[in-house]
């Protein structure tokens, strides 16, 4: 089988190489064809060694992926050859709370991604796939999505007539953006592509702000919402961006902390949040049943996910290349 292989950390250790194909599916295995993944943030930083310099290499890259079960173990249950399903980001996290140890047990680093033809998962690696979508689509689900979906459901309850601000286009953003409408909620979007912000407002996004135009979006924030701020605020800046989040959210509203796209560290002011009562979550993907619930959210109201480009498994440096450069709206999908 082909398989996409880091013989070291560096874009440049990528390789398509063939290897054998696994064996047969143990008990509580099940053998999985895979037919898309998908490239988040982190996959950059892993691949080049900064997200973890002592994960093990040589190793397969990617979280995200989805496939058709080919063959099933003896004691597998819930699956059946020709089921189409997604791997879960961290196989062993089932609930909502998990030990540090079943958190940090993932795909795509420490343990081999879904860049390959075939994977041997334990059957609580898997969850089914909305029946509406492709390959491709579903293979953006396991971790942008569920970021999401966690931050809005699982660890806050985001109801309908709540404001949330959005920040950027990207994979976690876009699903922001159609989770809170699918909840009713009103969304406030940033981006300093007014490009981007005519593609958002054609998701739904209410308002919109080029924080390049408007630096101080946290006020502005603020006056399109008659001076409270917003219940919720998805946050995938970082340091760099957290003050303005501070300010553009309301008393006892919630700042899901997500990314660190604008920066790990600065000078921050934190008292307006200690002053507002203003709770801070950190959201790392989500467990299991988490996963299926959304999926069934997925199902019930139609929600397509955004796909940016498809890229072929040959031109993975070429995808991860355009992830980097930041002009993607949506999700980055290679075909396997």
């Amino acid at each position: 089988m082909k398989q996409i292989q880091l013989s070291s950390f560096g874009i440049e250790n990528l390789k398509l190489i063939n290897t054998p194909l696994p064996g047969k599916p143990s008990k509580g295995e099940v053998l999985v064809r895979m037919r898309a993944a998908s490239l988040n943030f982190r996959d950059n930083l892993v691949i080049t060694g900064k997200y973890n310099p002592k994960f093990p290499t040589p190793m397969v890259p990617c979280s995200d992926g989805a496939g058709e079960v080919i063959e099933i173990g003896e004691g597998v249950s819930e699956f059946h050859a020709g089921d189409r399903v997604l791997a879960t980001f961290a196989p062993h996290w089932i609930a909502d709370k998990a030990t540090h140890q079943e958190m940090r047990y993932t795909l795509g680093g420490p343990i081999d991604g879904t860049l390959r033809e075939y994977i041997l998962f334990p059957e609580s690696g898997l969850v089914k796939m909305p029946k509406h979508l492709s390959f491709e689509e579903g293979a953006t689900l396991p971790c942008a999505a569920l970021t999401s979906w966690s931050a809005f459901h699982v660890y806050s309850r985001l109801v309908a007539g709540e404001i949330v601000v959005i920040q950027g286009t990207g994979g976690v953003s876009l699903f922001g953006l159609q989770f809170a409408k699918l909840s009713g909620a009103k969304v406030i979007l940033t981006s300093s592509s007014n490009e981007k912000i005519e593609k958002a407002k054609s998701l739904g996004a209410d308002f919109c702000i080029n924080y390049k135009e408007t630096p101080d979006w946290g006020k502005e924030v603020r006056n399109l919402t008659e001076k409270n701020g917003a219940d919720h605020i998805v946050e995938v800046g970082g340091a760099g961006t957290l003050e303005q989040s501070i300010a553009a959210c309301r008393p006892f509203g919630v700042i899901h902390l997500i990314g660190i796209l604008a920066g790990r560290s600065g000078e921050l002011n934190l008292l307006p949040a200690v002053m507002n009562n203003i709770k801070i979550q950190g959201i790392v993907v989500g467990g299991r049943k988490a996963f299926q619930e959304m999926n069934r959210a997925i199902e019930s109201g139609g929600l397509k996910p955004v796909v940016d480009r498809i890229f072929p498994m040959e031109e993975t440096r070429e995808a991860l290349d355009y992830l980097k450069s930041g002009s993607h709206f949506g999700k980055i999908v290679i075909s396997i």
